[in-house]
């Protein structure tokens, strides 16, 4: 028992001394900014030049080098000195959003002996905001109009990709009410709920980080044309992209029909004539090699 404990206090102690450090940001990284990991060997035996930088993909669970070539908008760049590396990423944001590591060019797979610990990079970002009503789809383009009819019922989702889940509060012109809520939903709407709507998104950790998005709800009256409401565009788009494709496949159906009758007819019967007439050895037909010279057909 008491060789296991020395031995394992030797390792343990060997281990430490050529052990990696990793340096980064110790608050999270906001959206937009840059930050720079720092990795350091303790280890003389071992120079600075062999050791990179890996980060965890959450996709394999494994590690893997840190990609140095330009992602996008988010540049990364390494510098080595004599004694550290350093690893720059240019535009934070939520690419970067993971744990690092350093490790030695020679250590093998996932092994914890040749490696920093780890490092985890938090960032805090928030995209733009997404509008989506109920029965509309996103192909059409953003959401920021709807026309409805008097009595119909109305539901607009908001949503934002954040590294938090954002508080929601909708709000509409001239009116001081507030719906906390990311739904927005009017029920048998009259002529006085038409006006501008307003979502806005807040990042809950960081203030500054907010979006918002306005869509206009237009009340038309009961008389009015079915096509005019929103509804009814969708519909009418809609019916017209399939009745386009529907006439597409048919006039390529009768174009391709009309091309094979066409074929069929232009080549017409097979003229076999040559094939009845008789060949006698002493005609022009026969071969110019043929010595006989009697009039029975060959054929």
């Amino acid at each position: 028992m008491k060789v296991f404990v020395i031995t394992a206090l030797v390792a343990l102690i060997h281990g430490n001394s050529a052990s990696l450090l990793i340096k980064g940001p110790t608050q999270p990284v906001l959206d937009g900014e840059s930050f720079t990991l720092e990795c350091m060997s303790s280890d003389p035996e071992r120079n600075i030049s062999q050791v990179h930088f890996e980060e965890f993909s959450k996709h394999t669970q494994r590690w893997r080098p840190v990609e140095l070539r330009p992602m996008c908008f988010y540049d990364v760049w390494l510098e080595r000195t004599a004694d550290r590396l350093s690893l720059t990423v240019g535009y934070g944001g939520w690419p970067r959003d993971g744990t690092y590591r350093c490790a030695y060019d020679d250590q093998r797979a996932n092994a914890t002996d040749l490696a920093s610990p780890p490092l985890e990079v938090k960032m805090h970002y928030m995209k733009e905001l997404s509008l989506t009503g109920e029965g509309f789809s996103s192909y059409f383009g953003v959401l920021t109009e709807l026309k409805v009819r008097v009595g119909d019922d109305v539901v607009v989702h908001c949503a934002a990709r954040a590294s938090e889940e954002p508080t929601y509060l909708w709000s509409k012109e001239g009116d001081d009410w507030i719906l906390p809520s990311s739904t927005l939903t009017l029920r048998k709407i009259t002529v006085t709920d038409g006006g501008q709507y307003t979502c806005m998104a807040k990042h809950p950790s960081v203030e500054s980080l907010s979006k918002k998005s306005t869509i206009s709800i237009s009340v038309l009256s009961k008389d009015a044309r079915w096509y005019e409401s929103s509804n009814g565009r969708l519909v009418l788009m809609t019916s017209a992209a399939v009745l386009s494709l529907l006439v597409l496949v048919l006039s390529m159906s009768a174009f391709l029909c009309r091309r094979a009758r066409l074929a069929k007819a232009c080549k017409g019967p097979i003229d076999d004539r040559s094939q009845k007439k008789p060949i006698y050895k002493s005609s022009v037909e026969s071969l110019a090699s043929s010595t006989c010279a009697d009039h029975q057909p060959l054929v």
